[in-house]
């Protein structure tokens, strides 16, 4: 599994399910509107792409699937706790594994996104 970043780029995982990394978000309306290449999507329904199978670049194997993670459960408090404390995180956590037994894909219900340190 890999985030997709931009449109054709791909980010790997710190550990075997973790990624880090960083986005830019506009917080003058009432909204966060999520900026630069890990944001995916039209500006009212901001996600994040976890790859896995072909589209994280395993070339032998027969899945070729995307799970999609909204960010628009994230709050502004969220996003502003975060930016006035350098020590924190948002994070969620997912089960990888989808109903099939493959790898998770298309949109992942019921997100909880939280801040951790």
């Amino acid at each position: 599994m890999r985030v997709q970043s931009g449109k054709n780029d791909l980010l790997s995982p710190v550990a075997e399910i973790v990624f880090e990394f960083y986005m830019t978000v506009d917080l003058s309306a009432d909204a966060p509107n999520f900026l630069g290449k890990f944001s995916q999507g039209p500006k009212s329904a901001r996600f994040v792409y976890i790859n896995s199978g072909r589209y994280a670049g395993q070339g032998h194997t027969m899945w070729n699937r995307r799970a999609k993670l909204s960010l628009m459960s994230i709050t502004k408090a969220q996003i502003e706790n975060v930016v006035s404390n350098g020590s924190t995180r948002i994070e969620t956590i997912i089960d990888g594994v989808g109903r099939d037994g493959g790898p998770v894909c298309a949109s992942v219900k019921g997100l909880t996104w939280s801040v951790s340190k």
